[in-house]
């Protein structure tokens, strides 16, 4: 068969020549008009969901905290599975769909999820947080503030600091798709009326 096809280009040279000059033509607009992602996404859509559950051991997160946002997630549409991470006062729970789904349809779905089940979440636990849109390529890195003994910061404003200056700061670096601040004492501002003066 091989042979024959040689013998007939080598027999009909312009034919040949003919031939190539529309594969190479038609190949190049090809190659023009279509997208081309030189790293393709390796992963299905995937939703990060993190609550923070301070003073939980494992084993309360994932009962109180995990379990129910796991539960939740199941019966949501093109969900193909759904899974957890628990630790000490930290609960992670990805929930993968179907490769052909939206990831804004994903997140929309995840996020009506969890407004049904934030009240039925134990009293202290944080509100269930989505993470950013990210790739199976991309990385993600944990810091972790501390105080010493020549600074003795206080738990508030170290988060305040992680609030105010470290968050910004990394922020403006180029390729950071989002920060969340967890832990710490958050400050609030009160305003306590004086009903006697008023």
């Amino acid at each position: 068969m091989l042979n024959k096809i040689i013998k007939y280009a080598l027999d009909n040279r312009i034919a040949t020549l003919v031939i190539t000059g529309i594969v190479l033509i038609a190949g190049c607009f090809v190659i023009v008009k279509s997208d081309v992602d030189i790293f393709p996404d390796l992963n299905a859509p995937t939703v990060v969901v993190m609550t923070e559950a301070g003073g939980l051991a494992p084993e309360e997160v994932e009962r109180t905290v995990t379990m129910p946002i796991e539960t939740a997630m199941n019966g949501a549409s093109q969900v193909r599975r759904v899974r957890s991470s628990s630790s000490a006062g930290f609960s992670v729970v990805w929930v993968e769909f179907e490769w052909n789904a939206d990831q804004d349809k994903a997140r929309r779905i995840v996020s009506e999820r969890l407004q049904t089940i934030e009240s039925d979440l134990p009293p202290g636990v944080g509100t269930p947080t989505m993470g950013p849109e990210s790739s199976i390529l991309g990385e993600m890195m944990i810091i972790g503030l501390t105080t010493n003994d020549s600074t003795k910061m206080s738990m508030m404003q170290l988060r305040t600091f992680a609030d105010k200056v470290l968050s910004p700061r990394l922020a403006s670096l180029g390729g950071v798709a989002q920060i969340s601040v967890m832990g710490g004492d958050v400050a609030e501002y009160q305003i306590m009326l004086n009903p006697e003066r008023m």
